[in-house]
């Protein structure tokens, strides 16, 4: 049995992490008393006693708490994202490449992607890695969130019975081109520029949808929307957590896509549409799931050599 614990269990990620691993046989769930959880002292001998810590906090909060680790057993599965493009940090998207697993399951420091990394590069990766785009493509990145993406500040905004009239209308953000997922999207895929991204939360809890619009003049290789659709299959063959869904798949949804339609799952659906000279890609998720939480327990569950779906609902 794996002790395991969880540096900031309070919050949206932690709380959704303890969630998937209550009921579990294989692990001990090491608990903190609350009056203790800022406590170094306390915090570095919880951490030091686990087989597995997961930080679930804010980025100083992290780095601080990877320097209290003593034992060299220890495993830190990293929410936050402090260490996402640090050397010697394990990515943890396993389904990118053979690499990236193995890395995960014999890594002592692994980084959970961010909630529209994820969506961004399960789509990027493969478009490079099979010569699609060159990484000079100029990407642009239209996201939708539910607003517990935003944490609990935002959460509280949005449940607030006596709200303002806005929050019933999209939000956008990020107009700075600075959001902090951007340094891992240009890192993980090797591309040359950081993308014009443009995220937005709406009147939803969870669930997300990432877009990715293609120039079929400006792709390196020529592909239809079916054949890039295929190419996607292909990539993720075999892989539980991906599912690329048929082409004409949003037929079923009216021809649309509902952001939230995977709240509470723990995969990622791709989609490709368009036509010979414009194309779609996108993944819809639940930003929880494999944009956080759930991801994170994906990781966990590598290291501990079982099947990567334990717990998790798929």
């Amino acid at each position: 049995m794996k002790k395991v614990f969880i540096d900031g269990s309070e919050g949206t990620t932690g709380l959704r992490i303890h969630e998937r691993l209550e009921g579990r046989e294989d692990i001990e769930i090491l608990k903190i008393d609350s009056d203790k959880r800022k406590n170094p002292d306390e915090i570095s001998k919880f951490i030091n006693e686990s087989d597995i810590t997961f930080l679930c906090l804010p980025d100083a909060a992290a780095k601080e708490a990877v320097t209290y680790v003593k034992n060299d057993n220890t495993v830190i599965i990293d929410a936050s994202t402090a260490h996402r493009t640090e050397p010697g940090w394990a990515y943890g998207f396993p389904e990118l490449s053979d690499e990236h697993r193995e890395k995960i399951k014999t890594g002592k420091r692994i980084a959970v992607p961010g909630c529209y990394a994820s969506g961004f590069i399960g789509i990027a990766y493969p478009l490079v890695k099979q010569g699609i785009i060159g990484t000079d493509y100029p990407i642009t990145i239209n996201a939708y969130s539910g607003y517990s993406g935003g944490g609990k500040k935002l959460i509280a905004a949005y449940e607030d019975e006596g709200r303002d009239k806005c929050y019933s209308s999209v939000r956008t953000y990020g107009w700075s081109q600075e959001h902090k997922h951007l340094k891992e999207m240009k890192a993980i895929t090797g591309i040359d520029r950081l993308p014009l991204f443009t995220p937005m939360t709406t009147d939803y809890y969870s669930g997300m949808l990432v877009q990715v619009p293609l120039y079929a003049d400006l792709l390196k290789k020529k592909v239809s929307p079916e054949e890039l659709r295929d190419m996607f299959a292909d990539y993720y063959a075999g892989e539980q957590f991906i599912k690329v869904m048929p082409y004409g798949a949003e037929a079923d949804e009216g021809n649309v896509l509902f952001a939230d339609a995977c709240s509470m799952w723990d995969g990622m659906q791709i989609f490709v549409t368009g036509n010979e000279d414009r194309l779609v890609v996108a993944t819809r998720f639940d930003n929880l799931g494999k944009g956080a939480s759930g991801a994170a327990v994906q990781c966990m569950n590598l290291v501990m050599g079982v099947d990567e779906a334990t717990g998790l609902s798929l």
